[in-house]
């Protein structure tokens, strides 16, 4: 009995310094994020500031399913290119999916001196779709050099001059590119609260997160499929398109297979944005949880050091075990002050995203619901994608329910 009063003694201490000291490494990570991109920004105004010498012509391969919101906006932002190379725009869609083809129509019209063309794709090679659709395409692109976006991507007017700059360097064998989160009104021209959290999670989290991967590794180790581009003879020595059809992560797949065959995959000083659906609670939940489960498979070392970027949530608990002492709410003060430091030095100065000021009171709530959600992933492997549901096994798709 008298072990039992003692551990009952100690244990509120225990928990409120495991908060405590949680709460710090997220400070930390915050302090080390935010020097991070602020490396990558001032790298960024230097690359911009030298015009671009190296133009080669490039094809842009978009796989489409049906008819997203703002997703023929995306399609006009790419016909609209300052780019002084030649350049296609080749997408690709099921022969019965009439809103893709109608859109392309659209276009083709709208832009007559812009080389746009549709290829069917008929055939469904495995369980990633997007990549079963890209196969398909790619013969029918003419140029070295392969750019691959979604259907939903938004780009400036100089993306692909900044994008195909990098390769320059005989070294590099893939460009990517950092994005942001752009919420899509609903039917009756609202955005839901879940819409405002996910966009609020790739702006100022994700990318964030990829920032610092960056300046730890010494270099991008990754891919983010909101851009990726490629040389075709890079593309064969990985082995195509056609072994990722399997994979959930095929941006990811892309960019480790790169690195294995000894190029660089270099960041465009450039960032698109990526629109977000009027998401409900579940969807944004089974989103979100995909993503998780994603990362946790392919990069289980870097999925377990994820609590330690809670800081604020950690802070908050903090408060309430220690009983509101003036220490907590210090510390409190301090993850928060970081915490908006960062989403405004990343969501605004770098990205440009004025939604995360106007939503930037919603931080908080996101911080919580994405520890949650991360706890919440172990539950199972299982992910949803475009309604259908499948098992993640070492990064390859299995599909569970017909």
């Amino acid at each position: 009995m008298e072990e039992l009063r003692s551990l009952l003694h100690w244990l509120p201490k225990v928990v409120t310094g495991a908060t405590a000291v949680l709460a710090l490494c997220g400070l930390a990570y915050y302090t080390a994020a935010l020097l991070a991109a602020g490396a990558y920004a001032r790298r960024v105004r230097k690359t911009r500031a030298l015009p671009p010498s190296f133009a080669p012509a490039v094809s842009v391969l978009k796989p489409v399913r049906g008819v997203d919101a703002g997703m023929y906006e995306a399609f006009v932002s790419h016909a609209r290119q300052k780019y002084s190379g030649d350049y296609e725009l080749i997408f690709g869609a099921a022969p019965d999916d009439a809103g893709a083809r109608q859109a392309v129509q659209r276009l083709q019209l709208e832009f007559p001196e812009c080389a746009i063309r549709f290829v069917e794709c008929p055939e469904l090679l495995g369980p990633n779709g997007k990549v079963s659709t890209l196969v398909q395409m790619l013969p029918s692109a003419r140029y070295e050099y392969i750019l691959i976006n979604d259907s939903d991507i938004f780009a400036g007017p100089e993306y692909l001059a900044r994008v195909m700059q990098c390769f320059a360097s005989e070294e590099v064998g893939m460009v990517t590119a950092i994005y942001s989160g752009h919420c899509v009104a609903d039917a009756n021209g609202k955005i839901p609260v879940w819409a405002k959290l996910e966009a609020l999670t790739v702006s100022t989290e994700f990318v964030p997160g990829a920032l610092l991967a960056m300046q730890i590794d010494g270099g991008v180790k990754f891919a983010l499929g909101g851009t990726l581009a490629i040389r075709r003879d890079v593309l064969r020595k990985i082995g195509g398109l056609a072994p990722l059809v399997n994979y959930l992560a095929d941006d990811y797949q892309m960019g480790v297979r790169t690195i294995a065959a000894g190029y660089r995959v270099a960041m465009a000083p450039e960032t698109v944005a990526t629109a977000v659906p009027p998401y409900s609670l579940r969807e944004f939940a089974a989103h979100q949880l995909r993503w998780l489960r994603t990362v946790r498979d392919e990069r289980p070392l870097g999925y377990a050091g994820l609590p330690t970027t809670f800081g604020l949530v950690w802070s908050m608990l903090a408060v309430v075990t220690s009983a509101g002492a003036m220490w907590s709410w210090a510390l409190l003060s301090l993850c928060l002050l970081a915490r908006v430091a960062l989403a405004l030095s990343v969501g605004i100065g770098i990205l440009g995203d004025r939604q995360v000021l106007r939503d930037l009171w919603l931080v908080p709530l996101r911080d919580v619901m994405g520890a949650a959600l991360w706890f919440g992933s172990f539950s199972s492997d299982d992910v949803e994608w475009r309604g259908l549901k499948f098992r993640l096994k070492k990064g390859k798709l299995e599909q569970v329910e017909p």
